[in-house]
């Protein structure tokens, strides 16, 4: 049976290596900021790449912060979609969705490091259902600033200057600092097994 599978539409770039990546799988996703057809969903995915108090004002103006905060089916938040469901981001001392009970923080090189973090790294510590099928140690695509603290809700985690969650996951919302749609292989396995949770 095919899904209905919602991409979050709002003020951020990316969304249509999103839908290409969802395309290569044999998905359909639609691109959309309905909150009945993001609702009705079988997964929501909230990708991103943006700056986190403008979105979250977007977010707030469409009324679509407490629409992704009630959601019960599966949702995908990617990169900026993961910090922003987090509580605290320090980018413009921006309070967030509060979904993910973790603060956001900025990368302070601490010897020559370069901000952006930008390009392929690990993936620790993988345990949970996104990572089946994957060998530890695999590599994903990175670009950020900001980061993610560790915490219980951390299901992988990468080393650039501090060890941060590369992936988070709280009742039916999981997240990936990482882009998956553009991490080759391994990114596709880990929406794959996104789009197989059972709602």
């Amino acid at each position: 049976m095919s899904q209905k599978i919602a991409v979050i539409q709002y003020n951020a770039g990316n969304i249509h290596s999103v839908l290409s990546a969802l395309h290569r799988l044999g998905f359909k996703g639609i691109l959309t900021d309905n909150p009945e057809i993001i609702q009705s969903s079988d997964k929501v995915i909230f990708p991103g790449v943006g700056e986190a108090r403008s979105t979250m004002n977007h977010l707030r103006e469409k009324g679509l912060d407490e629409i992704i905060k009630n959601l019960t089916q599966p949702v995908l938040g990617i990169c900026l979609g993961m910090q922003l469901l987090c509580k605290h981001s320090e980018e413009k001392d921006t309070d967030c969705l509060g979904i993910i009970p973790l603060e956001v923080k900025k990368f302070i090189p601490q010897q020559r490091e370069n901000v952006p973090h930008v390009g392929w790294n690990t993936l620790l510590n993988t345990q949970n259902l996104l990572f089946d099928g994957l060998p530890e140690n695999s590599f994903a695509y990175f670009v950020h600033s900001y980061y993610a603290t560790l915490g219980p809700e951390t299901i992988a985690q990468t080393d650039y200057i501090f060890p941060f969650s590369a992936a988070v996951q709280k009742d039916n919302f999981y997240a990936t600092q990482f882009h998956p749609e553009k991490s080759g292989w391994v990114g596709e396995k880990i929406l794959s097994n996104f789009l197989n949770i059972a709602p």
